[in-house]
């Protein structure tokens, strides 16, 4: 009967070490993601920077082309091609 008390204890003690590295865990992933958008918004601020000093105008990036135009129907019967 022991044993099993034991085996309870020691599981609930790893369930809340794992709880608690999860919440760490997310935590860093929350500021990790923070800090890109942060690095991203000051990258496009710094090209618009150095792209007002030396007077360049770049493109837009291009717009993918809209794929090709799908066949109105693509189920033919079989009973069609005996015709």
């Amino acid at each position: 009967m022991i044993i099993f008390w034991f085996l309870t204890g020691v599981s609930l003690v790893a369930a809340l070490m794992a709880w608690n590295r999860a919440r760490r865990t997310a935590q860093q992933l929350e500021q990790l993601s923070q800090m890109y958008w942060e690095l991203r918004y000051q990258h496009s601020e710094l090209r618009a920077q150095v792209q007002r000093m030396t007077g360049e105008r770049t493109a837009p990036p291009e717009t993918p082309a809209p794929p090709a135009r799908q066949p109105a129907e693509a189920f033919v019967p079989l009973s069609a091609l005996r015709r």
